[in-house]
């Protein structure tokens, strides 16, 4: 792992490097706030979407100005053009889909680098994305689910609900097949993505899910969600909150928010691909991470 340029932002220090595994190099950026070193204990990794980036990503999401009001590091992989034209993560390839292998293999990498660097608590490392980095944040919490406490996904896809590209577009259109999340997580889907289906949002989750996107109690019963909280972002969006309390296994989160389109909850539109009118999805995920520690 190399590290270049740093720059200061926000209060904060920002680190420019690159990981390399195999043949696979992508450059990163870390965010390590000015905080006292020894309470940054937790490390957030961040995947940005297609034709987006990691600093359109960084912006949007307000990332960083949370990470300095509560002292963790956030670390944002960047995908290389020369491995997808418009910047996508490779999510839908089998061979990014494994432990050990390219794209994850990467991410993996330099997330233990940074972890071990920083003294990073082991049972409070993260992974969330926004579309194709949300689908591939799910690929990372199946391959890697003792390296991720929890994950985040935001418009995204489920684990291996493509293997080529037709069922990738297959898959963004009308949802797919998938193996479903290994980790504690939270999902949010506007249910106007006309980019990734919401129908996504109900298929991420099916290995903790029944049939009826409920979790799976004892022996294969679906109780259905915990609890169904409807609310409304001031002046901005309404949305459903399902709470899974998954008895035996992850809790997991899914937010609906309606009239939504393809775009980062409550964001901030100095980003891409963002919705100010949404619940602030930035900070709901920060709050799961820091309730499933382990």
């Amino acid at each position: 792992m190399s590290v270049g340029e740093s720059t200061k932002v926000a209060g904060g220090l920002t680190l420019v490097g690159s990981y390399v595994y195999g043949s696979e190099k992508r450059s990163y950026k870390l965010y390590v706030p000015q905080g006292d070193r020894e309470g940054r204990t937790a490390l957030v990794v961040m995947l940005h979407g297609c034709m987006q980036g990691r600093d359109a990503f960084a912006a949007g999401t307000r990332m960083n100005e949370i990470a300095e009001r509560d002292n963790f590091l956030v670390l944002y992989p960047a995908q290389s053009v020369y491995a997808h034209r418009f910047g996508c993560w490779n999510w839908q390839d089998p061979d990014h889909q494994e432990n050990g292998k390219g794209e994850p293999a990467v991410i993996a990498g330099m997330t233990q680098a940074v972890a071990e660097d920083y003294e990073i608590d082991p049972g409070r490392v993260y992974i969330a994305g926004m579309s194709a980095g949300g689908a591939m944040a799910g690929v990372m919490g199946e391959a890697y689910p003792d390296l991720y406490a929890a994950v985040g996904v935001h418009s995204g896809l489920g684990y291996k609900a493509a293997h080529d590209l037709y069922s990738s577009v297959a898959a963004m259109r009308s949802g797919g097949t998938v193996a479903g999340a290994a980790v504690p997580t939270i999902v949010f889907h506007g249910d106007e993505d006309a980019t990734v289906n919401v129908s996504n949002s109900d298929r991420l989750l099916e290995r903790l899910d029944g049939a009826d996107g409920s979790v799976e109690g004892p022996e294969g019963a679906s109780p259905g969600p915990t609890e169904i909280i409807e609310g409304r972002a001031p002046g901005g969006h309404r949305y459903t909150r399902y709470v899974y309390a998954g008895e035996g296994g992850p809790s997991v989160e899914r937010w609906i928010v309606h009239r939504m389109g393809h775009a980062w909850s409550g964001g901030s539109a100095m980003g891409t691909y963002t919705d100010a009118r949404g619940p602030d999805a930035s900070e709901e995920m920060i709050r799961f991470f820091r309730e499933n520690s382990r």
